[in-house]
């Protein structure tokens, strides 16, 4: 009898155990490399054209993702509509487009667009040929002034992208931003700005085609803004006797501006449309729960479709990393879930964000106008930039620490690629759902950002091993979640 008790226990076990497997190796059928990256070359081809929010590219890649959803038999999130209207700023950089060293009424260097500089997302228009002045960081303010002992009226400012490591009193975060550093030039007297990365980083920035502008709604139309490339930057000081390095470190040390004339002109030609507001959307799906009560509670699974555009017809960011890899990541976990009938308690929304690149917009529209109660949101999780790198992030892992263990045990059990590094206050589009008090998980690649905001963020560069072990740690977080194993927790400040 006991023996006979003993092989009824060792067997209910192994039942046990196949059932618990069950879900993890059926949505495992459906997580392939293959699949995913057939999604990630879709959304990064030139018919998308970089997929910046309220761009015709965007438009057809949220078509794209809208068909999806609703061949997998998802529901429609927001009252009958798979998509969320919203309006945002948008900016359309047209042909022609130069940028040249001039001396001597003659065009010395003609550089490259998307290699040797790129427009900024927000500049104006402009077709202009003008003296060049270096201005420092491009700050003004009474304690310390770039643009006190320097004459900038009718000229092209030159100026660091960043804000310096050091404090100065009366200056604040805000004026790093192009927008503000555009405006002091501007009010000055200035027809142009050409930003440049800080030449002293560990790693100082390349010439990238980011959008984030900053906060306000001043838009000079006819003022052109671009970055260049620290060599070109070095092209423009020939004869002054400095490097663009030396200069970081002559205003770093002092701690007070070098601001100069330099012996060159920029030619700048650049046709920008501008929208204060232009019409854009959230993609969201909903796989409704099993259980009676726990389907009214939900996990929110999100990435952000958009990315930086195109410039000037010939240049275009496909984005593959950035973040074709976690839109198509939440496109392959729908599948998986959907195609293997899994039927989670608790319900599954599956959203895509536009306008994460402009400044969070879509996610923050999305949590300011909610599909269901916030109050029902058990805990989002945000895919961003997960291809590429050698290793796994979770972040937010220090105001959620529950969910965070939760991707921790799972990651243990399975490829152990996750790193303990991580951190507070969301990140990118879990920022609003944490500053609600939603747990947040912010799922990313360690050393992602190689080719962030550059024509070479495409799909070959990207580590498909990685981002396949990426997508299942994911689905065997999200169906734990979903089933019930998780109580959403308050969050630690």
């Amino acid at each position: 009898m006991r023996r006979i008790l003993l092989l009824l226990i060792l067997n209910t076990s192994f039942i046990t155990a196949q059932i618990s497997e069950a879900p993890k190796q059926a949505v495992n059928n459906f997580i392939n490399v293959e699949s995913l990256l057939q999604k990630v070359e879709l959304l990064c081809s030139p018919e998308f054209a970089g997929r910046f929010s309220g761009s015709d590219g965007y438009d057809k890649a949220s078509d794209y993702v809208r068909s999806y959803f609703k061949e997998l038999g998802l529901k429609p999130a927001f009252n009958g509509d798979y998509y969320q209207k919203l309006f945002v700023e948008y900016n359309e950089i047209k042909a022609p487009a130069e940028f040249s060293l001039v001396k001597d009424g003659k065009v010395f260097i003609k550089y490259e667009l998307g290699t040797d500089y790129a427009f900024r997302g927000f500049t104006g228009s402009g077709n202009l040929t003008a003296p060049v002045v270096f201005c420092g960081y491009g700050i003004s303010s009474e304690t310390y002034d770039d643009y006190k002992d320097v004459d900038v009226a009718g000229k092209v400012v030159i100026v660091f992208k960043q804000n310096p490591n050091w404090k100065i009193e009366d200056v604040n975060w805000s004026s790093g931003y192009p927008r503000e550093k555009a405006k002091t030039a501007a009010d000055r007297g200035a027809i142009g700005l050409i930003m440049i990365s800080r030449p002293l980083d560990k790693n100082p920035q390349p010439v990238i085609a980011s959008v984030m502008h900053g906060g306000g709604s001043d838009q000079n139309e006819n003022f052109p803004q671009l970055q260049m490339s620290l060599d070109a930057a070095n092209d423009f000081l020939t004869g002054t006797g400095y490097y663009i390095e030396n200069l970081q470190a002559k205003i770093d040390e002092t701690q007070k501006p070098f601001s100069f004339e330099l012996p060159a002109s920029a030619l700048i030609k650049v046709n920008a449309d501008y929208y204060k507001e232009k019409e854009t959307q959230n993609i969201a799906a909903v796989l409704e729960g099993s259980d009676e009560i726990l389907k009214n509670e939900f996990i929110i699974i999100g990435a952000h479709l958009d990315h930086v555009g195109s410039q000037a017809g010939g240049v275009y960011y496909p984005g593959a990393n950035d973040n074709a890899s976690g839109s198509a990541g939440v496109m392959q976990l729908a599948e998986a879930l959907v195609k293997n009938g899994i039927k989670t308690k608790r319900s599954v929304i599956f959203t895509l964000f536009a306008s994460e690149e402009q400044g969070l917009f879509g996610a923050e529209y999305f949590v300011q106008n909610p599909p269901v109660d916030l109050n029902n949101i058990v805990a989002m999780l945000n895919m961003d930039c997960i291809a590429s790198g050698d290793s796994i992030q979770i972040g937010n892992g220090k105001s959620a620490p529950e969910l965070w263990q939760i991707f921790s045990d799972v990651d243990l059990q399975n490829d152990n690629l996750m790193l303990k590094r991580t951190w507070s206050g969301g990140g990118a589009d879990a920022t609003p759902f944490h500053n609600k008090g939603i747990p947040t998980a912010y799922i990313v690649t360690y050393y992602s950002y190689a080719h962030l905001h550059l024509p070479s963020d495409l799909p070959e560069t990207l580590n498909g091993q990685l981002y396949e072990s990426v997508v299942k740690l994911t689905s065997r977080a999200l169906i734990k979640l979903a089933n019930g194993e998780y109580k959403r927790e308050k969050l630690v400040d």
